[in-house]
């Protein structure tokens, strides 16, 4: 697949947002579907977590099934655009925005119950629209593909939002609490980490050089 000039792409990390669209790709393919069905079940998964008293067993457990489908498509949704040559600008938009959506739905949610602290769900929360302002911010410049510790943070949340959503006591909800602090730590170094890239992506892009050099020239 050919790539635009100037474009950033680490190959060690297999992010289809820092592929360009292929022309050859439909927007109606089976990696879309999966995304907007993520975004289809993400209500889905919020009624069912604040059915009722929102501490019913049986719904809990829906929910948390409901929660499990949705992460597991973003875990093939990207695999399978980059491996077919499925990768689209509306995928590419959507997949984010799903992700966000999800984890964001099951933070405040939590919180509303009472189960998750609100300041746990605002460091989240602000971490991603602030990565999410970050890339329209250099998009111009080239496009800053996920990060190892990107995809730690992912996992660690989503365990950690699972186990949070299920109805635990004894030893399983202690661990619950270590490992949603293991995803916060992970989630404000990470995007840290976003941060530095995304200011260093700006000083030395191609785009940022050829700025430099029609000042220069005048």
């Amino acid at each position: 697949m050919a790539r635009e000039p100037g474009l950033v792409v680490d190959e060690s990390v297999v992010d289809p947002a820092a592929l360009p669209p292929d022309p050859s790709a439909g927007v109606v393919n089976v990696a879309n579907a999966l995304t907007v069905a993520r975004m289809l079940l993400v209500p889905v998964f919020l009624a069912l977590l604040l059915a009722g008293t929102g501490h019913e067993t049986d719904l809990r457990v829906l929910a948390w099934v409901a929660f499990a489908v949705a992460s597991f498509t973003d875990r093939i949704d990207g695999e399978l655009a980059r491996r077919r040559g499925l990768v689209t600008a509306f995928g590419q938009i959507a997949d984010p925005i799903a992700d966000k959506a999800l984890i964001g739905a099951a933070l405040i949610g939590l919180s509303m119950l009472g189960d998750l602290p609100w300041w746990v769900t605002a460091v989240v929360l602000v971490r991603e629209v602030g990565v999410t302002l970050l890339r329209f911010w250099v998009i111009r410049h080239g496009v800053i593909p996920a990060s190892r510790g990107g995809k730690v943070k992912t996992l660690l949340q989503g365990l950690a939002i699972g186990l949070y959503v299920l109805p635990l006591r004894g030893a399983l909800a202690s661990a619950r609490w270590w490992l949603m602090a293991a995803a916060v730590l992970v989630t404000v170094g990470t995007g840290a980490d976003y941060v530095a890239r995304a200011l260093t992506l700006r000083r030395t892009s191609a785009r940022a050089a050829m700025k430099r050099a029609r000042r220069v020239a005048r």
